[in-house]
C-alpha cells in the first residue's frame, strides 16, 4: 500500500486558479489544506472537494492573521508540507495620473509581501523533504502595458522574490512562478464581462484565445509535483505566446 503523500496548501482557494487547482490535486488523491479570505466561500469550496484535511480563513492584507492562519494549517499537517500555492492577486488597473502611494502599497502587500509572509511561515514544514512552491507573476511583470502601472511593479516584485526564495531555500524545496495572460476569472470580469471586449483582448494573443483557470492550475500542479525536481527558481508564461511572440497587439 502507498504511503500517503504530505498535503499541498493553497492559499486563495477560493478565487478561480485556486479553485481550479484544487480539484486538479483533489482528483490525483493529493491532501490539501485551504486558505480563503471568505469563510463561508472557503468551507463551500472545501466540501465540494474529497482529501480536504483542514480549513482556515485569513485576510492576506493582515499580516498576523496570514501568517497564523499558513501556522495553523501547518500543524494540522503534523509540520510537514509537500507543497505550496500562493493563489491570491489583484489586477488593479488605472492610468498613471490616478495611481496613489496606497494603490502601490496594498497592491504589493497582497501580491508580494502576502506570498513571502506565507512562504516563510511554512519553510521549514516544506524542508521536511523535496517541498515545491508556486507563486503567481503575470505578463505584466516584462511587457509593458498601458494603465498597469502598478500591478505591473507587483508582478515584477513576485518574479524577484521567485528567483530569491529559490536561492534561500534550495536544495530542499523548489520556488518557481506562473505567468499568465489574461484569465477568464471572477476577478478579470471587468475585462471579459463584455464578449466584445474578450473577443479583441483575445486577438491580441499569438494563440488568439483567453486563458482559462484550468490551464494555469495544470502548470501549477506540474511545478508541485515531486517528479520535477530539478526545475526551480523558473517564471513559466502561460500566455498563449503574448508574452514572447511579436506581431500582435
Amino acid at each position: 500500500m502507498s504511503e500517503t503523500p504530505d498535503p499541498v496548501l493553497i492559499l486563495g482557494a477560493t478565487g478561480g486558479v485556486g479553485t481550479a487547482l484544487a480539484h486538479l490535486l483533489a482528483a490525483r488523491g493529493t491532501p490539501l489544506l485551504l486558505h480563503g479570505r471568505d469563510a463561508a466561500r472557503l468551507e463551500e469550496t472545501a466540501a465540494g472537494l474529497s482529501g480536504v484535511r483542514a480549513t482556515r480563513a485569513a485576510d492576506a492584507l493582515d499580516p498576523d492573521a496570514l501568517s497564523g492562519a499558513v501556522a495553523a494549517l501547518v500543524d494540522e499537517a503534523d509540520g510537514r508540507l509537500s507543497g505550496l500555492a500562493y493563489c491570491i492577486g489583484s489586477i488593479p488597473l488605472m492610468p498613471l495620473r490616478r495611481v496613489s502611494a496606497a494603490a502601490m502599497g496594498e497592491t504589493y502587500a497582497l501580491n508580494v509581501t502576502g506570498a513571502l509572509l506565507a512562504v516563510q511561515a511554512a519553510a521549514s514544514a516544506l524542508t521536511n523533504g523535496n517541498g515545491a512552491v508556486v507563486l503567481f507573476s503575470s505578463v505584466a511583470a516584462t511587457r509593458g502595458f498601458s494603465n498597469h502601472t502598478v500591478i505591473g511593479a507587483a508582478k515584477a516584485g513576485v518574479e524577484g522574490l521567485t528567483r530569491s526564495l529559490a536561492a534561500d531555500l534550495a536544495p530542499s524545496v523548489r520556488v518557481n512562478a506562473v505567468a499568465p495572460s489574461l484569465t477568464r476569472t471572477a476577478m478579470a470580469s471587468p475585462m471579459t464581462g463584455s464578449e466584445a471586449m474578450a473577443k479583441g483582448l483575445a486577438k491580441a494573443h499569438p494563440i488568439p484565445r483567453l486563458g482559462e483557470a484550468e490551464d494555469q492550475a495544470r502548470i501549477a500542479a506540474v511545478l508541485l509535483d515531486p517528479l520535477n525536481s530539478w526545475i526551480t527558481g523558473q517564471v513559466i508564461g502561460v500566455d498563449g505566446g503574448r508574452g514572447a511572440l511579436a506581431g500582435k497587439g
